[in-house]
Formats: C-alpha cells, structure tokens, sequence
C-alpha cells in the first residue's frame, strides 16, 4: 500500500493561555503572556516563584461524581483536550472505527501530583498508607488509558516518554501509522502537570529556571518558565477527511527524529539540525517552503544558541528569511506536553494566516541571530512550518506541517 497523505481535522487544548483552542490562541495571537505567581504550592520556599499555570481550574467541571478522583491532573488535561479535539474533528466513533484508532500520547514525568502528595501522606504526616489508586494516577500512561476508556477505542494505544519531546515523538509515530495504512484514525498529542512541590524543588536545583519570565532568545534572558496542560489533535488519511467534508487545519507531513549522543543535560548543534533535516525529508520539503518555525526556545543558556545554528547549519542562507518563535514565552514549558501544545498553535497558525510572536522579548543575544517575531503577531501565510522539540539527554524530534489548500 502506497503511503498516505495525513489531515489534521480536529484541535484541543487546556493550557495557561487559555482552557480551550479558541482562548488560547486568541491570547497567543494577542502576544499575552500567562506567566504569573505560581498558586498551586507556597512557593516562597523556592528560589523562583513564577509559572505558567491553568487558572482556575476546577476538574468538577469537566468530570462528575468520582471520576476526578481516578486521574491524575496531567490526565485529567489529556481527557479535557481529547474531548475538545474529537468534538471539533466531527468523527463518529463506529465499532469498526473504535477497532481501527490509535491513542498515542507524550508524558514526561507521569502523575506528579498524585506522587508527591503519596510522598506527604508517608513521610510529613507520618502515616502508614498511601491512596488506594496512587499507581493508575501516578503511571505515565493514565492519559492514554482514560482517553481510550472515554470514547472506547481498542486501537493500538500507548504512552511516550522523552522529556520535552514525548509529544513530537508521539505524535510522530501516530502519523506514521496512519500514514502507513495500521490505523484509520490516531488522537494524539501529549500532556503534563508538573506544579507539585517536589517537582518544582527538582527543577529549582537544575538553576534553569528564571526569577522572573521567560524571554527565549534575548540577551538578558535568564531561563525558562514551567508550564501544564494538554495539547491533542486528530489526525486520519487526507482522502477520508475530503470524502466526508471534514474541515482540514493542515497536514502533517513528515516526522524527523535524532540523538545527541553527547550529554544528558546539554544540547549539540548537530543532534538537532539532523532531525531538522529528517522532518523535512520525510515530508519533501524544501527548505523554501518553510515560512515558520515554532522553536523549542526555552531560554537557557544552552538551547537558544544552540538552536539557532542548528536552524543556520540546516537552512542557509534561506535562515534569514524564516520567521521564528517561541510560544513558551507565553504558555511557558509544559515539558512532555510542550510539543503538543505547540504542535496545535503551529497548525492554527498555518489555518489562520497569523504567526504567533515570542512575548516579552528585550535584545536580542548576538548569538541568536534571526527573525524570532518579536512581542507582535503577524500575518502571513506560510506554505510549510516545523515544530521543533529538543529534550535532555539529547532526544530531539520534529514535526513538518503543510499549509492545507
């Protein structure tokens, strides 16, 4: 069987921005960025107080009588998400249709919150037993399973773990099955919630992370902001999207993937450049159809260099005409689910004609030395884009879209 062509006919998201697609790539386009004092624990017992949290959320408006009890917060975002981007692609689940759909989702750290108050119940309080369900909330692949118990997919179905490139891998490999003819339908995409107290501690003696905001690329830049959330979209065979008038946000065109081999905490220039070159191979582009670039731009001191030669390394000349940003700077970093965030706001971008801009952008660093939009959207239509996710220990995966006609 020939391979397929891949549409994007569905998007969801719950993430700082916004508890919805429209919310939050309302503020994106805005420039708004969500960055603000962390509320979920006393965070005057950390060197950083500010993150990107989903703001009054309440999980009871989403889930009835015990259910939230079941899931984790990062599982309650994937179902959250899941929903919005189903409802929003028009399927109609069939029992042939439930048999032949993959669930394929990102995480990188798993239930944390249930984890760290388990951690509390044993060792603050001194008591001798934990949550009956503390290990449903706390596994990695509790997204997965309640998304698939949701709308009674038997499909292949599984979790992704790479750091801040679970979502791109996942969402790499659901393209390559549908692609591949395995499945009729995937829903994919990533989600995490890191905001427990024992994460944040975690991340704090990493010192990555910035007393203030997070301004990628920028030469006062002094780190990256945590973020939460949920990023999903539907993905089935072009031809079926058209068959049944479905609305067609974009393709997904080619997935690329690589390996530092080289350090687990600090990026090279040639790992990223080769799966930069690998998305656009596999979707055969050319480096002039690309119009944007949603970069991992994280902020740190490492990344932001090190991304934009790779960007140079790849591109060229041709570097200096691509627009880039980092909606991070708004959204913060959602880590596992990164990449699936900015999976669903660069496909909004190719739909609406609108390049979302970096916020809070100063100077420029004389090593970063591109079109990162800053503070202000703008509008154009880009024939292609990339989505870039580059995560500790060197795993980096990308994601090549292709403006729908």
């Amino acid at each position: 069987m020939a391979d397929r062509r891949v549409a994007i006919t569905g998007v969801g998201i719950i993430c700082a921005a916004g508890p919805n697609v429209a919310e939050a790539w309302g503020s994106i386009q805005r420039g708004v960025s969500a960055i603000g004092p962390i509320t979920a624990v006393d965070s005057s017992v950390m060197r950083f107080q500010n993150g990107a949290e989903v703001r009054n959320y309440d999980p009871f408006q989403y889930f009835e009588g015990s259910r939230a009890d079941h899931l984790d917060r990062f599982a309650q975002f994937a179902v959250i998400a899941a929903r919005e981007a189903v409802a929003d692609s028009g399927i109609t689940f069939t029992p042939a249709l439930q048999e032949n759909t993959a669930v394929v989702c990102g995480n990188g750290a798993g239930g944390q919150i249930s984890q760290d108050s388990g951690y509390i119940d044993l060792y603050r309080r001194d008591r001798n037993r934990v949550h009956p369900l503390i290990v449903p909330r706390t596994m990695a692949s509790g997204g997965v399973s309640h998304v698939t118990m949701e709308f009674g997919i038997h499909g292949p179905s599984y979790a992704v773990s790479t750091a801040c490139s679970s979502s791109n891998h996942a969402i790499g490999q659901a393209f390559q099955m549908v692609r591949r003819g395995e499945v009729d339908l995937a829903i994919t995409g990533g989600s995490e919630a890191p905001f427990a107290l024992g994460c944040l501690k975690a991340w704090e003696a990493m010192r990555v992370i910035a007393p203030d905001t997070c301004r990628p690329f920028c030469v006062d830049r002094r780190g990256m902001i945590l973020g939460e959330g949920a990023g999903i979209i539907v993905l089935e065979p072009l031809e079926a999207a058209r068959a049944r008038g479905a609305q067609i946000y974009a393709e997904l065109a080619g997935f690329g993937m690589s390996a530092d081999a080289h350090h687990i905490t600090q990026p090279t220039v040639e790992g990223p450049a080769r799966a930069i070159r690998r998305a656009l191979a596999d979707a055969n582009l050319a480096i002039e159809q690309i119009g944007y670039i949603n970069a991992h731009g994280t902020a740190t001191p490492g990344n932001d260099p090190a991304e934009t030669a790779a960007i140079r390394e790849v591109f060229g000349p041709q570097a200096d005409r691509l627009a880039i940003s980092s909606t991070k700077s708004m959204h913060g970093h959602a880590l596992g689910a990164a990449g699936s965030i900015e999976a669903v706001i660069t496909i909004m971008a190719l739909h609406e004609g609108t390049l979302p801009p970096t916020a809070n952008f100063t100077k420029a660093d004389p090593a970063c030395d591109l079109d990162y939009i800053p503070n202000k959207s703008r509008n154009l239509r880009a024939e292609a884009a990339l989505s870039n996710s580059f995560a500790f220990g060197g795993l980096n995966a990308v994601l090549a879209f292709r403006a729908a006609k």
